[in-house]
């Protein structure tokens, strides 16, 4: 029986009338994201689109996702439940089936972690009779590893425990073997594919450096090592070289060559530098804010990037974040009201209102096809709407811009 929310539903049976309450909805993205789990238990994955059917996106856990969802938890005052995900990362770094060099992988399998090694995420295909694994799932960007280091030190701020910055510091040596010398420097984008020899990726992306940049700074100042404030600094110039005054916004980074630039406009890569970088907002911002609404506007929120169309949730609470930090409070509530008409039954939050929402970009584990967001609940999502509700920065831990 599907009940609907906020009003009581009634059932005749045998004359007599029963009132049947519909289950509440939650009140906000913080509700929602408090109650995917208790702060009692064990390490546990949280499932990046619960709704999914059989298929690469069923039950898998997303490690930018989850990453996203614990840093969420801390600027909701729910660090015992974001301390689960974080146990859950250490445990993946600890127990992988073949890697003990830093690196996570870009998925696992959704759920409580109860036997080792930690799993990847995978699937039955029946039409073939055989366990699948998703490539992109099984490799190892370090965009994500940049994400897992950031949501690991705000569990060091917010618990003290040395547990999760030793587990940074690992990450972030595996990444910093992936420094660039071509052209603007910078990180290149990791490793894809299987063990035991997966193909390192040449090209650069701004949005993984933007998190390097930030996570680095943040790994800085929490040892008190000067290698990683280095090291954020090489991320850091290589977005600020990314900049392109004519369209008054950043390219999404370089071509294998390292060298070339990749001038599509995505929402991403365009408001994280403003959110994670020392002086990208107080140079780029304005501009950037133009060129969103001019580039990217779906209704009263954002797009993904100029190669599809329709509202992307995640991204446009992403600007909602930025907004509000920048003083515009206005647009800022606008784009929160857009984010609002995507809650889904249980309270999460739709990835886009369509059916799908094209990226422009393709689709890492199947080449020569365009990845897609689809009309799912989606954690990241949640988690954004959640960070923009309060207010806080994931990039630096607070409620303030670098």
């Amino acid at each position: 029986m599907n009940i609907a929310r906020n009003y009581w539903v009634w059932i005749v049976a045998a004359g007599l009338f029963f009132a049947i309450p519909a289950k509440a909805q939650p009140a906000n993205a913080c509700a929602y994201l408090g109650g995917l789990t208790s702060a009692e238990g064990g390490a546990v994955f949280l499932p990046s689109y619960p709704t999914a059917d059989d298929g690469p996106l069923h039950n898998v856990a997303f490690l930018y996702d989850d990453a996203v969802a614990a840093i969420a938890l801390v600027g909701c005052g729910e660090t015992g439940q974001a301390r689960r995900i974080g146990d859950a990362m250490l445990a993946a770094l600890d127990h992988d089936r073949a890697w003990h060099d830093g690196r996570l992988r870009n998925a696992y399998a959704a759920g409580p972690i109860h036997q080792f090694p930690v799993a990847v995420g995978g699937w039955w295909d029946k039409a073939q009779n055989r366990w699948l694994e998703d490539r992109y799932q099984v490799s190892s960007d370090t965009g994500n590893m940049a994400w897992a280091m950031l949501a690991l030190l705000a569990l060091d701020r917010a618990q003290a425990d040395p547990r999760y910055r030793a587990g940074a510091v690992r990450i972030g040596g595996w990444v910093a073997e992936r420094a660039d010398s071509r052209g603007a420097g910078g990180f290149t984008g990791g490793v894809s594919g299987w063990e035991p020899a997966p193909s390192p990726l040449s090209w650069k992306s701004t949005e993984h450096n933007t998190d390097l940049a930030a996570a680095f700074l943040a790994l800085s100042k929490a040892t008190g090592d000067r290698i990683w404030a280095d090291r954020a600094k090489h991320a850091a110039d290589f977005v600020g070289a990314m900049w392109d005054d004519a369209c008054g916004c950043f390219a999404v980074g370089t071509a294998d060559d390292g060298v070339t630039l990749n001038h599509i406009v995505a929402l991403d890569a365009e408001i994280w530098p403003l959110l994670a970088i020392p002086a990208m907002a107080a140079s780029h911002a304005d501009r950037v804010l133009a060129t969103l609404d001019d580039k990217l506007p779906a209704g009263d929120g954002y797009t993904y990037s100029d190669g599809g169309n329709g509202l992307w949730t995640e991204g446009t609470a992403q600007a909602a974040l930025a907004l509000a930090l920048l003083g515009h409070a206005d647009p800022a509530k606008s784009a929160m009201q857009a984010v609002e008409t995507q809650r889904s039954p249980d309270g999460g939050y739709f990835a886009t209102p369509g059916a799908k929402l094209a990226t422009g970009f393709a689709d890492a584990a199947n080449p020569g096809s365009q990845r897609y967001y689809y009309h799912l609940p989606h954690l990241a999502a949640a988690a954004w709407a959640a960070l923009a509700e309060t207010h806080f920065n994931p990039f630096t831990g607070s409620t303030t811009l670098p």
